[in-house]
């Protein structure tokens, strides 16, 4: 009989409220200027909006230690259970890295997954880890299986502004003007765990059709797993018109779509009012 398994993530991953309970966090800490906070802990998501609104300066965040997984990986096996760590990509930070260091001492209960993604997209690998936990998979079977259907993933998003990819230094400030003139929409994805610039729209109307175009790129959506959308900012008034917007994608797949508030790592470099899809490809 296998051990009971546990599942880990960081907390960068959007769990929803139906699997919190179920989901062991390890959470990351967030700077802004003297204050630190930890997230989901002293911070939660809408406070944190509330923040980088008012904030000049963008918090840093800071990777989760070796330790703060010892902690959690010790409890777990002297109860003679076992676990499969996910984490945000490891080109992202050093959180899987921290992770690895941790399960070495624990080599055949702790597994660790580098999800290559991240936010909504390393929370639909921990919905699918938790129904391959129900199907009675054991913890190396689960992580040799994610391994495999985290490369399915496909995490696309829109952005509202260039404004906070500039103040991270990610683009120009004359870049940014430009877009913000031109009312220009960024379309991103996730490819091989890094951000990567699909194309840019004018206007949310046409960000809307090419993030529809670019899921149609991605071969189809498979309706049997998990399947979760996300939003940046305070209110989710873009999402649902997203949502409208793309009806043709979703209508003959799936009942309900859910929807979450996106978290702070990759807040921080979205900014508010960015829309995003995580799903697995057929």
């Amino acid at each position: 009989m296998n051990k009971k398994v546990n599942i880990i993530v960081d907390s960068t991953a959007d769990i929803t409220e139906d699997v919190k309970e179920r989901l062991t966090v390890v959470p990351l800490t967030l700077r802004f200027g003297d204050e630190e906070y930890i997230e989901g802990v002293t911070i939660q998501k809408k406070e944190f909006y509330q923040k980088l609104i008012e904030s000049d300066v963008l918090p840093k965040t800071s990777q989760a230690s070796p330790a703060d997984f010892e902690d959690v990986f010790e409890k777990i096996v002297a109860a003679g259970e076992s676990a499969v760590v996910i984490t945000l990509s490891s080109k992202l930070s050093g959180t899987w890295q921290s992770a690895m260091i941790a399960a070495r001492e624990y080599e055949d209960s702790v597994y660790v997954v580098d999800s290559r993604n991240v936010a909504i997209g390393t929370a639909i690998l921990a919905k699918l880890a938790l129904r391959l936990v129900d199907e009675g998979m054991g913890a190396r079977e689960i992580a040799e299986r994610l391994e495999k259907e985290r490369e399915k993933i496909c995490l696309i998003a829109m952005l509202d502004t260039l404004e906070y990819l500039k103040k991270g230094g990610r683009i120009s400030a004359a870049a940014a003007f430009a877009g913000g003139v031109l009312s220009i929409k960024p379309v991103v994805c996730i490819r091989d765990g890094e951000i990567v610039v699909l194309g840019k729209a004018r206007g949310s109307k046409q960000g809307n059709n090419l993030l529809v175009s670019e899921i149609r790129k991605t071969g189809g959506i498979d309706f049997t797993k998990p399947i979760l959308l996300g939003y940046t900012g305070l209110d989710d008034t873009l999402l649902q018109k997203y949502i409208e917007d793309s009806k043709a994608l979703w209508e003959e797949g799936i009942s309900s779509l859910e929807t979450t508030m996106i978290g702070s790592v990759i807040g921080t470099h979205a900014g508010p009012g960015a829309v995003a899809v995580a799903f697995f490809s057929v």
